[in-house]
């Protein structure tokens, strides 16, 4: 390729429940995310069976971005901003999930913000499902554990896909659907599934099964896509962390590998259209029998995505841990890797990871490329100006756009743009923070709650503008 695209598509990425907040505005139904409350550093954020009174759920008001989009986008527009990656809320289009008309307020509410964006020649990149799964498909039909659900969410792909099929090109079906590999972790399979696991199940065998389901969904997702407009790049999404060996030690490499394929699978079915050999007979010697039929296969092979998005954080490391069989377990498996320096919530920082990360998708599936997230959670401190001198983040930034650009210009990666993530502050979707912030823009409100939601540059807002105004050249302070 030799250098970044001329039309690369610079921008940032949120999701819809971690700002719009109005969540009972126009119609919208409850959706998993309302029911989730407040964490932080060193605590999960819970779960309640409902929205119940005396909980603090954040996602709730978010920072108000259904009432001040207007405003916020001008931002993005200042900033150079040519893409914007969103998602639709499930919930405003179909309160319940299971309805067969659509509720008409929050489709137009999506109308209105993507002409915003179009006004300033802001080009939609957006995620039909981004951890906001109507609430009422997890108690009446227990999540993705059930094949109906393949249905309700195919009509919600059909409704927008044809609401919107001249005003938005870029499509993602499940966000950072392999988070849920990590089966022994609720908050992933709550994200990512609505599942919650019962007593008397199975949660790696219940994971697999509803992966499958949201699987076959994107699939024929992406071929009713193609059918309405057969100009969408319609992409899959995800979570990328390179699982290093610690060491070169060879049962290392193979564990390392191992971690690799149970990570990553996913991409393998969304790009080839079909389950890899390893997981086939694993889950045939684990005696699963899962409902996959002809026609699940048929629908896989024949919805193949466009190209990858990606979210790149951090990197992983594993080693042997002296077990017989072959096996890779995100929630023991994992160890500090002494190279790499960590961040205050723990994430090992790699830039070089990036690199490694797309030269590993383009070796594998040869598709193009959409970074999609990026970024850096971090507390800002506001000085007695109102200014917010965060160095920091331009620092990461920088290392990894280094990183990035040279898997393009030395390594050939065919990529067709960038968003960091949260490019205004916003609800962290894993801790329900407000203070561990990555916005180009800061957000005045706080853990509690309190706070005007007023809106200000910080330093690396002008950066960022530098950086697209050049398209990546310039990446000095």
């Amino acid at each position: 390729m030799g250098q970044l695209r001329k039309n690369f598509l610079w921008g940032g990425a949120v999701a819809a429940h971690q700002l719009e907040g109005a969540w009972q505005a126009d119609g919208k139904g409850v959706s998993v995310s309302d029911v989730m409350t407040a964490g932080d550093v060193d605590h999960q954020r819970g779960i309640t069976d409902g929205v119940l009174p005396g909980y603090n759920y954040p996602n709730h008001e978010g920072i108000d971005f259904y009432h001040r989009y207007a405003a916020d986008i001008k931002l993005f527009a200042e900033m150079g901003f040519k893409s914007f990656r969103t998602s639709i809320a499930w919930t405003r289009i179909f309160p319940n999930g299971d309805e067969t008309e659509p509720n008409e307020a929050g489709l137009q509410f999506y109308d209105d913000l993507f002409d915003e964006c179009l006004k300033y020649d802001i080009q939609p990149v957006v995620t039909l499902s981004h951890f906001e799964m109507p609430y009422h498909l997890v108690t009446e039909y227990g999540g993705w554990r059930n094949r109906q659900v393949i249905g309700f969410f195919t009509h919600f792909a059909e409704t927008v896909f044809k609401r919107y099929q001249h005003k938005v090109k870029y499509w993602m079906t499940f966000n950072e659907i392999n988070n849920q590999a990590n089966y022994h972790s609720q908050f992933s399979l709550f994200t990512n599934s609505g599942l919650k696991i019962t007593a008397d199940e199975n949660p790696e065998k219940v994971m697999y099964q509803a992966a499958h389901y949201e699987l076959v969904a994107s699939a024929q997702a992406v071929k009713i896509g193609k059918q309405i407009n057969p100009d969408f790049e319609i992409g899959c999404m995800i979570a990328m962390c390179p699982i290093y060996p610690l060491t070169a030690k060879p049962e290392d490499v193979l564990k390392a590998e191992r971690a690799m394929q149970t990570r990553y699978w996913f991409a393998d079915v969304h790009c080839h259209g079909r389950y890899p050999e390893w997981l086939l007979q694993y889950q045939t010697n684990q005696n699963y029998n899962l409902d996959i039929t002809d026609a699940d296969l048929a629908d896989l092979a024949a919805g193949t995505v466009d190209y990858i998005g990606f979210s790149y954080y951090m990197s992983f490391a594993t080693k042997d841990n002296g077990a017989a069989e072959l096996h890779y377990d995100e929630e023991h498996d994992l160890v500090p890797n002494p190279y790499v320096e960590a961040s205050e919530w723990g994430w090992q920082i790699d830039p070089v990871g990036l690199r490694y990360a797309m030269n590993w998708f383009n070796d594998h599936y040869h598709l193009p490329e959409f970074i999609v997230e990026n970024g850096f959670g971090a507390v800002d401190q506001v000085e007695a100006d109102g200014s917010i001198h965060d160095s920091y983040r331009v620092d990461y930034l920088r290392k990894h756009l280094v990183q990035m650009k040279k898997a393009v210009i030395e390594d050939g990666v065919d990529l067709m743009g960038y968003t960091p993530w949260g490019c205004i502050d916003l609800v962290s979707a894993g801790t329900g923070q407000m203070s561990k912030r990555y916005g180009f823009i800061y957000v005045d409100k706080q853990d509690d709650g309190s706070g005007t939601l007023a809106r200000s540059k910080k330093d690396s807002f002008y950066w960022y503008q530098k950086v697209i105004k050049t398209n990546g050249q310039d990446l000095t302070d």
